[in-house]
């Protein structure tokens, strides 16, 4: 892989991550000098970013943004797919309520925390292996909780409650869709 690949390539990463057009030209303009001191030293750009340029990028971009503000996006959404989740199980029972159960309600918290404490620490894994990750921990703890505590209803989840959920994730989702857009272009 060039220098001009790497380089390419993590740019492609961090518009997709939402860094900004002046932290993204510092950062490529320093990882640019690395990669020339490497090339003069006698060294190719993936012995300085290692295997994996993807992996590089995304380490950067988490090193770079504000943990405040990483848990702000990953809560946000995290509730956001939850709501979704939420709103397509309105859909396949054709109610506007549902009801929580104390093994439903382990099952989501279990499967939130999870999800959004792998994003914080190791950031993306992609959907499929973060969902399994999660489901891996949410499941056993609703069965648990199921025959711990029996199936009896804890409230009636109205169908605008869904729509809340839905909402804070929102504007996180549609930039993610259109940054995601525009980097395959």
């Amino acid at each position: 892989m060039t220098n001009a690949q790497i380089l390419a390539a993590c740019r492609s990463n961090w518009e997709y991550r939402g860094i900004d057009d002046a932290s993204m030209r510092e950062m490529l303009e320093e990882l640019s000098a690395h990669l020339q001191d490497a090339q003069a030293a006698g060294r190719t750009g993936q012995d300085v970013i290692g295997g994996d340029v993807r992996t590089f990028a995304a380490a950067w971009a988490r090193a770079r943004t504000p943990l405040p503000r990483r848990m702000l996006r990953t809560a946000s959404l995290g509730c956001f797919a939850i709501g979704c989740l939420l709103l397509f199980s309105y859909l396949i029972r054709w109610t506007t309520s549902l009801d929580i159960t104390p093994g439903r309600l382990a099952f989501w918290a279990v499967l939130g925390t999870a999800t959004v404490a792998w994003e914080l620490q190791r950031g993306s894994l992609g959907i499929r292996r973060s969902w399994a990750l999660a489901l891996a921990a949410a499941l056993p703890a609703a069965l648990l909780t199921d025959w711990l505590t029996g199936d009896a209803v804890l409230l009636e989840l109205p169908l605008w409650a869904a729509l809340v959920l839905v909402l804070p994730g929102l504007p996180y989702a549609i930039t993610d869709a259109l940054a995601r857009k525009n980097s395959r272009a």
